[in-house]
């Protein structure tokens, strides 16, 4: 016998009448409000609010509110602005400036992480142990942060890549920070490049003549990457003078030349540049 009901079984599923499935919604946004999960990255969220299973509020320890879908949070798909997502330091945060367009890391975000690696892989510090000891000012951990100081400061000049640069300003610092950092075309960043694998126990610039007993030998690069002959030497102290001599004028020259180009900064750090033979 056939019995015409509110609730009937097709296919053994339940067919709720619209006040059945509101409460049914109702209970269930209730029973989810509070529930606490762990995101990808080990970050405590909880469901401060359920609208429905394609839009909930999650809420981090850090009182940031993210908007997402149940699916999400129950996989733990959720991020957080606020989590130290790049090399376990830097975190994107909430702002003007994306990480990303279309898919595609943007060139501030791409330099600001090239800058966390050096800092904070182990495996690139392994392959340039230069970077060892190299950190990043905290404010800069925001993305947010060195987005805008990237915006203002960052330059352009035609048939050059431009670099981020620690230690031009200050010779010898460690510390990536707004004081410390400048942007620096390729052709000057070059002048700075130190080669301390194959110098050995010589300073800077020399190196023992192969043709020559007790003879020592003296290049340089120039800003395009060629290595200029100096001279030949009977000390490894003259030789290094000679080089002194010509890589301080390198360097200010190429100054001059840049000198429209470049910050003032940078151009007074060229020509007040000296070389030392602990370089």
């Amino acid at each position: 016998m056939e019995q015409v009901v509110e609730n009937v079984l097709v296919n053994e599923a339940v067919v709720l009448t619209t006040k059945e499935k509101r409460q049914h919604c109702k209970d269930q946004a209730l029973s989810r409000v509070g529930q606490m999960g762990i995101n990808k990255l080990g970050s405590l969220m909880i469901v401060d609010e359920y609208n429905n299973s394609q839009d909930i509020w999650v809420r981090f320890k850090d009182g940031n509110m993210v908007n997402c879908t149940w699916g999400q949070f129950i996989s733990g798909n959720v991020k957080n602005p606020y989590d130290r997502s790049v090399y376990g330091v830097g975190y994107v945060g909430e702002g003007e400036y994306k990480p990303s367009v279309n898919g595609k890391p943007t060139e501030m975000y791409k330099v600001w992480a090239a800058m966390l690696q050096r800092c904070y892989s182990h495996k690139f510090k392994e392959k340039h142990p230069t970077y060892k000891d190299c950190t990043v000012i905290d404010e800069w951990s925001n993305f947010q942060s060195f987005a805008k100081w990237y915006d203002e400061n960052f330059y352009e000049i035609e048939g050059q890549r431009i670099h981020l640069d620690k230690d031009i300003l200050i010779k010898g610092n460690k510390l990536y920070s707004p004081d410390t950092c400048v942007f620096v075309p390729q052709s000057i960043n070059s002048l700075f490049v130190k080669r301390d694998k194959l110098r050995g126990n010589l300073p800077i610039g020399v190196k023992t003549c192969s043709r020559y007993a007790n003879k020592y030998e003296v290049r340089c690069c120039n800003n395009e990457g060629k290595r200029i002959y100096i001279g030949r030497f009977d000390t490894p102290e003259d030789g290094f003078q000679a080089y002194k001599a010509y890589k301080e004028q390198l360097i200010k020259d190429i100054a001059e030349e840049y000198k429209e180009c470049i910050p003032h900064t940078l151009y007074s750090a060229m020509i007040t540049y000296t070389v030392e033979v602990t370089d």
